[in-house]
Formats: C-alpha cells, structure tokens, sequence
C-alpha cells in the first residue's frame, strides 16, 4: 500500500500538481478505508506502473461528496452493484515521459480491464467514475461504453467528466 500511496503521490501531486493530502511522498485521502478495493500493475523490475481504487456506492465515495454536480443534477448512485472507480493511473515514469501519454500507455488497456473483472468479482455490474474526458477515448478503444452523466467541468486545469460504465455486457466474457 505504500508504493501505490507513493505512485498516487507521484502521478497526481507531483506531475498532475493536485492539491490532495499527503503524509509525505505518500497520498491517501478519506475514501482510503476498509470498503476500498485496490488494483496496481507493476513493471518488469517491481515498480508500480499503474494503480486503480474501487469503492461500493454504498459508502461514501469521491463523486458523491466531492463532484456531485458532475452528475447532472440525477440522484447519485447507492447501491452494491454500483461501484466507483477512482485514482486510476497508468503511468510507466522508466517508459513514459508525458502523462499526456497516459491513455496510450501500453498497460493502461490491460490494467482497466482487469478493474472491471476486479468490480465484477465484487459485485459491481456498473462503474462509475470521474475522469479526465480523454478517458472516454481508452474506454471506447479498448470496447468498452461510458455514457456521460452530465456535461464536462474544469478541474485542476484538466476538463472531466462523470462517466457509467455497465459491466452487464462483458460479464459472459469473465464467467
């Protein structure tokens, strides 16, 4: 947990330049709780390259307390069958110099898609997320639909998006 903490502080303290608590070179915030399912990808020497946090709908989470009008006004999701996906990252800091480069990272792919098999084997048959808007263009690549909630705000300098991913339709493919 420390070297995803330190990955998270890496890819959005440090190069995003996100004002989010930190306990040194170490990030972690208030959804970071018993109820939180983590997923990291790790390069071919051991670092991490890539971390995702999952949270059920059923506690407090980042889009209900922290960007409920991202959501368009609609009643936030509560449910065990709806989960949140945040802190995504997939930055390769030994391969990758850009975070522009991000969505096109060569893991960013295999690392969401193991999310969504993670959600799934919780449960969790939607996610939901609030992402940057070219997010959209990794989900939609890769075969994956994301219906926007409500319209794109700016956050940070960056235009994102509450985004719903159904699961429904890949859940044959994984069972």
């Amino acid at each position: 947990m420390e070297a995803v903490g330190r990955y998270r502080h890496k890819v959005f303290v440090s190069h995003l330049g996100w004002s989010l608590r930190s306990s040194g070179e170490v990030e972690a915030d208030e959804f970071d709780g018993p109820d939180a399912v983590y997923v990291s990808s790790q390069d071919k020497h051991g670092h991490v390259n890539g971390v995702a946090r999952l949270l059920p709908t059923t506690v407090p989470y980042l889009l209900e307390k922290v960007f409920p009008s991202l959501w368009g006004g609609l009643e936030l999701p509560r449910s065990a069958e709806v989960w949140e996906l945040s802190r995504f990252a997939a930055v390769d800091f030994d391969t990758c110099a850009s975070l522009a480069n991000q969505a096109s990272a060569s893991h960013a792919a295999s690392l969401f898609q193991q999310v969504v098999r993670i959600a799934a084997e919780h449960g969790a048959r939607t996610l939901i997320t609030v992402s940057p808007v070219g997010m959209e263009r990794l989900l939609r690549v890769n075969g994956f639909r994301a219906i926007r909630a409500g319209v794109p705000a700016q956050q940070g300098g960056c235009s994102v998006v509450a985004l719903s991913i159904p699961l429904s339709e890949y859940m044959e493919v994984w069972q």
